[in-house]
């Protein structure tokens, strides 16, 4: 029979074993936090030149317009004073609950506790209240240059999110919930969640998003059989093992992007972009660019051109015997594409018979939210951080498209790792969003000084390979996808860029979702519909409002679109040839090595 007594000592055992973990725990925070590396401020700050600005526009304001400053404080002190009366008066009638609750439905506050508990609610609102009014002020904000308004506005939401009642332990009521329910055993496990993702990281906080130990890339990621035809120093050739009887004649190309893993198209076999078009008849082939070290340093934009593309394009068609074929440019690889296009009309070389561009920004003059780290100030320092190391490590990279979306992919999970002590899910996009990888660092400068910050080739003046090249000069038939919601490259961007292009067969199509799920969007899932308009001579909101809406993925309306340009039927083809033998199987070497510091 269980005593009160043996309750009390089991208890005392659990409180002294999580103490001595928590010392345990604390000694190696310190240890890891001292392994921490020196991050150059001004990669991670606008310069004190924007401060100076939007400062002096705000003096402006209110020595000009004081009357709308003054509007807004009184407002703004109206809705909390009366929020504040309202929950003094719910107390008055003593019942213990929350008053009325205007503010909107926010994630962050979805729990019971947030609506119901009145000190919890009482602060939720207030937070709302305020973020509202501070979003107000900076919208208002007149005397200050579009670009640089741009900018407030995105850094003072960063810190504004960064302030959320939800990402403090004292005023988070479902953390503080599970720590008495567990007795105090969801702090231990999250402090101990912290300190591994510290020791893993050289002492930097990079959230661990997805469970490690779930997924290995060529055994359930990136696990399509086929096998690498041919490898240099800049990428792997994988041919995939055809599934069908016959293909079309004309073989499929595919360029991933660069700053990711190529296996983002080939993650579980039910939403593996990869199978499904090998499934659907055709020869395919995918590059899998290697993960740069400092060895790199002088590989630049002609590097990836002459060493990447050209060579892959010129290996797929000795591997098939075919002197045309179709290509796929996915993000800054659809860029990077679009220029290659481009050199090979001003060569007279006919190589590529359409291409297809998934969320490529090739006219960067409005590059949507990632403007506002193409200012000079970032720029700078970054040209800085890869003259002293070689390359831009992609942890810089993946926290920079981290904080675009930082309430989803880096304040929800640390709050349910840290703060819950939760393990983290077995999400294969989040496995694979979390494997980054290195730029060179000449073409890292070179891709954001001429092509992001001057916008040469949409100006029609960039250089390279010894060629003056402009966007116009893209001729071949092409089909574009871009995402509604893209936050890393803006659909209407991506149409602009399009328009100028000088082909006379263009498509172009925009999914719902954003800039991985509207891609990787399976037709078995029926979950994303997707938008098309024949008609590329509007403006992007005339496009999209007169557009027609298709229910459901838009991978068998592209493949339609590719199949009328990939000829006749012909007998499958096996990976390599007498000269191409097989080094090794699908996903191949480049794509397995973590990042290098």
């Amino acid at each position: 029979m269980t005593t009160d007594h043996d309750a009390d000592a089991r208890n005392q055992e659990k409180l002294a074993a999580n103490l001595a973990k928590i010392e345990s725990l604390s000694q190696r925070l310190v240890a890891a936090l001292s392994q921490q590396r020196h991050v150059d401020p001004a990669l991670q700050v606008p310069g004190q030149d924007f401060y100076m600005r939007t400062a002096t526009a705000y003096v402006s304001e209110v020595m000009k317009n004081p009357s709308k400053v003054f509007e807004h404080q009184v407002n703004f002190w109206g809705k909390t004073l009366k929020h504040y009366i309202d929950a003094q008066q719910m107390l008055t009638t003593g019942k213990l609950k929350a008053p009325e609750d205007p503010t909107p439905n926010d994630r962050r506050f979805a729990g019971d506790l947030w609506q119901t508990h009145p000190y919890f609610n009482y602060i939720k609102q207030q937070y709302l209240l305020t973020s509202e009014a501070i979003g107000e002020a900076v919208a208002d904000l007149d005397y200050l240059e579009p670009r640089d308004k741009q900018r407030l506005a995105f850094f003072t939401r960063q810190i504004v999110d960064m302030l959320s009642p939800a990402n403090y332990l004292g005023t988070n009521p479902e953390a503080l919930q599970k720590a008495v329910d567990t007795e105090g055993q969801s702090l231990v496990d999250g402090l101990e969640n912290l300190v591994r993702d510290l020791e893993d990281n050289g002492g930097d906080l990079v959230v661990t998003l997805s469970d490690k130990s779930a997924f290995s890339v060529g055994e359930n990621l990136g696990a399509t059989p086929g096998e690498v035809v041919f490898r240099n120093r800049m990428f792997e050739l994988i041919q995939y093992t055809p599934t069908t009887e016959t293909v079309a004649r004309i073989p499929l190309l595919v360029f991933p992007p660069w700053i990711n893993k190529f296996y983002i198209m080939d993650l579980k076999e039910k939403n593996s972009l990869i199978r499904w078009i090998v499934d659907q008849g055709y020869t395919l082939f995918v590059v899998s660019w290697v993960n740069p070290d400092p060895s790199y340093a002088d590989a630049g934009m002609d590097t990836y051109i002459e060493e990447g593309y050209l060579t892959a394009i010129g290996q797929v068609k000795q591997i098939t015997g075919e002197e045309r074929i179709n290509a796929i440019g996915y993000c800054i690889a659809g860029t990077m594409l679009s220029v290659v296009l481009a050199l090979l009309k001003k060569r007279g070389d006919r190589s590529i018979r359409s291409a297809t561009f998934f969320t490529t920004l090739t006219d960067f003059a409005d590059p949507g939210e990632m403007g506002v780290f193409l200012h000079d100030d970032f720029v700078d320092a970054i040209e800085d951080e890869v003259a002293r190391e070689g390359m831009l490590d992609g942890f810089f990279m993946s926290r920079t498209f981290s904080y675009l979306r930082s309430n989803d992919l880096v304040y929800a999970p640390a709050i349910r790792s840290y703060m819950m002590g939760e393990a983290p899910p077995a999400f294969d996009l989040l496995y694979w969003n979390g494997d980054s990888t290195n730029l060179p660092a000449r073409m890292a400068v070179e891709y954001l000084r001429e092509l992001c910050q001057q916008n040469l080739f949409a100006e029609g003046s960039y250089e390279v390979c010894g060629e003056r090249l402009s966007i116009r000069d893209v001729d071949v038939p092409l089909c574009a996808v871009a995402c509604e919601t893209d936050h890393i490259a803006a659909w209407k961007t991506s149409y602009l860029g399009v328009q100028k292009m000088g082909s006379k067969q263009k498509s172009f199509i925009v999914s719902q979702s954003g800039h991985i799920a509207g891609i990787i969007n399976p037709p078995s899932k029926k979950k994303y519909g997707h938008y098309t308009n024949e008609d590329m001579t509007l403006a992007p909101d005339e496009w999209l409002e007169g557009a027609d809406f298709h229910q459901g993925s838009w991978w068998p309306r592209w493949e339609g679109w590719l199949k009328r340009r990939s000829g006749a039927q012909v007998p499958a083809r096996q990976p390599g040839d007498a000269r191409h033998p097989s080094l090794g199987p699908a996903p191949g070497t480049y794509v397995r090595p973590k990042k290098t510091a």
